[in-house]
Order: C-alpha cells, then sequence, then structure tokens
C-alpha cells in the first residue's frame, strides 16, 4: 500500500502545483478532509475544492516542493517548502512572493486523499498580507 500511497499524494501535490482544482477533486474522496496548519478544517469534496478555487486566487502561483517523502502503509508525510506570491488588492507583485517549510500528512483510501493535513508557518504570507 505505500507505493500507492506516495503516487495518489504525488498526484494530489502535482494537481496544487499546476493549480488544477478539477484534478485536486477527482483525487480527493467524497469525505475529504483538509486541516491547516491553524488548525481549521474543513469537510467534504465540494467544499474543499471551493477552499482551492478561493486560495488559488489569493496565490494564484503557489506550489509545493517536495525533498522528503515517508510513508507507512495508507499514510504518507512528506516535507519541503510551500511558495507562491500573495495577490492583493493591486495583484501579484515580486515584492509580495513568499515560501515556508512545510510538512503534509496524506491519509489514502482506495486511490484516494481521504485528508490532507498541512503543518506550516504561515507567517511569511501573512506579512505580505498585512503590506498589501
Amino acid at each position: 500500500m505505500s507505493d500507492l500511497a506516495i503516487s495518489v499524494a504525488m498526484e494530489f501535490v502535482r494537481a496544487i502545483n499546476r493549480q488544477n482544482v478539477d484534478a485536486l477533486a477527482a483525487l480527493m474522496t467524497a469525505d475529504h478532509r483538509f486541516t491547516d496548519s491553524l488548525g481549521s478544517a474543513g469537510e467534504g469534496r465540494d467544499q474543499i475544492r471551493a477552499s482551492w478555487v478561493g486560495y488559488f486566487k489569493m496565490v494564484p502561483d503557489y506550489s509545493l516542493a517536495i525533498e522528503e517523502t515517508y510513508a507507512d502503509g495508507s499514510v504518507v508525510v512528506m516535507l519541503g517548502i510551500a511558495q507562491g506570491t500573495y495577490c492583493g488588492k493591486s495583484g501579484p507583485s515580486q515584492e509580495n512572493r513568499w515560501q515556508s517549510p512545510i510538512a503534509i500528512r496524506a491519509r489514502i483510501e482506495d486511490g484516494l486523499v481521504a485528508e490532507w493535513r498541512v503543518y506550516a508557518d504561515n507567517e511569511p504570507i501573512r506579512a505580505r498580507m498585512r503590506k498589501s
């Protein structure tokens, strides 16, 4: 199961890096659960799809650079860098570019992502948001 779990989790990362919400939704279970780094959680494919649409409007070039991957059965842990450009009122600008270390815990069920939990320092993007 670990190889399949890693494959599905990395496909989810590729969909994020393409900002492809249709591909993300296709990889989610119907009761998909997303938990952000502040502990706020949402549940359900449609709700989380809408959240990704909103996030990609705020950070249109958001991407993940995964450097390490670990799996135990259906659980995958990925370590790397999250990065993007915050799109403030005046639109994206180079001064609003940020990056932060990230850890992600994904749980895979029947070849789909059942849970996506993010652990990251949000201060780099918050600083850009305060300036805009």
